[in-house]
C-alpha cells in the first residue's frame, strides 16, 4: 500500500535518513521503532509531506509519487497523522475539535453554509451525528462537550484519533500516541488501535514502548542512526542481534524468550 523507497536525507552536512526502504502493506500495523535521534520523527515528517526528502520517495497506491500531493491535500487521498506533542484546540470542545477533522470532506461550501442552504444544513447535522459516532467509538461521547483542555492526557490523545477518524482515513500514522500514559490508558488505546486494524486501517506507528508493539504489530521496522538495520515481524526483529545490541538490551531480549 505505501512504499518507502530508498529515502535520504541531510540537514547542513548531517545525515537524518540514509537510504531508508520498506513497504506497509494494506490492513496492517507496522511500527517503527528505535533510539533516540534514529530518524523515526524525520521519517514520519516526509511520509506525511511535513518534509522533502533530499533523495528518494514515498508511494502510495492508487496515487503514486506522494512528492506532487500537497501537506492540505494529504487528508483528501486517505492519509492522516497525529503528533508527538498533542495538537488540539484546548477551548474548543471534543466535539468541536472532531468537526474540523471533518472539514476536507465536507460537502457544504463557506458561502451556502453562511446563507444556511438546506443542503449545507442536511450536511452539517450529518457531520454532527458523525462526530458523536466518533467519540463514541474513541470513548469519549460524555465528553463530547467538554473543552479539551480539561481532558486527561490520555482522553487528550484519544481525541487526536478521532479527528484524524473523521477525515476517513485508508492510512492513519501514530506518532508516540502511549507516551506519557499510564497502563491503563495504554491499554484502552492499544484495544482502540486494534479495533480501527479490524475497520481495514493501516496503522503506521512510531513508538518506544516495545510490549505496547508486539501486542500490536504485524510488522516492525528498525532503525539507527538514520539506517535501517531491521524489518520483519515482531518475533524475528525482537531476536535480532544489531536490533538487541542498538536498542533492545540483552536483558529485555532474555527477559523475552525465557
Amino acid at each position: 500500500m505505501l512504499n518507502v523507497s530508498h529515502i535520504t536525507m541531510r540537514f547542513m552536512g548531517l545525515t537524518a535518513l540514509d537510504d531508508v526502504s520498506f513497504n506497509v502493506r494494506e490492513g496492517e500495523v507496522h511500527a517503527v521503532i528505535g533510539p533516540n535521534g534514529a530518524g523515526k520523527t524525520t521519517l514520519f515528517n516526509i511520509i506525511s509531506g511535513v518534509q522533502v526528502p533530499t533523495s528518494g520517495s514515498v508511494s502510495l497506491r492508487s496515487v503514486g509519487d506522494l512528492s506532487k500531493v500537497p501537506l492540505n491535500q494529504r487528508p483528501s487521498i486517505g492519509m492522516m497523522r497525529t503528533f508527538q506533542n498533542i495538537r488540539l484546540f484546548g477551548t474548543m470542545t471534543a466535539l468541536e475539535n472532531v468537526l474540523l477533522g471533518a472539514t476536507c470532506r465536507s460537502n457544504g461550501s463557506v458561502l451556502s453554509r453562511a446563507f444556511g442552504f438546506p443542503k449545507a444544513r442536511a450536511s452539517e447535522r450529518d457531520a454532527v451525528a458523525e462526530a458523536y459516532r466518533l467519540l463514541e467509538r474513541v470513548g469519549l461521547a460524555e465528553a463530547a462537550l467538554t473543552p479539551a483542555h480539561s481532558l486527561s492526557y490520555g482522553a487528550q490523545r484519544r481525541l487526536e484519533i478521532a479527528r484524524a477518524l473523521a477525515a476517513t482515513p485508508r492510512i492513519l500514522m501514530l506518532d508516540e500516541p502511549a507516551a506519557g500514559m499510564n497502563d491503563g490508558e495504554r491499554h484502552t488505546l492499544a484495544d482502540l488501535i486494534s479495533s480501527l486494524q479490524m475497520d481495514g486501517i493501516t496503522i503506521l506507528i512510531v513508538e518506544h514502548d516495545m510490549p505496547f508493539i508486539n501486542r500490536l504489530s504485524d510488522q516492525i521496522t528498525v532503525l539507527n542512526f538514520g539506517k535501517l538495520i531491521a524489518s520483519g515481524t515482531p518475533e524475528v526483529v525482537c531476536r535480532h542481534p544489531t536490533v538487541i545490541e542498538a536498542y533492545l538490551g540483552s536483558e529485555y531480549a532474555e527477559a523475552q524468550h525465557a
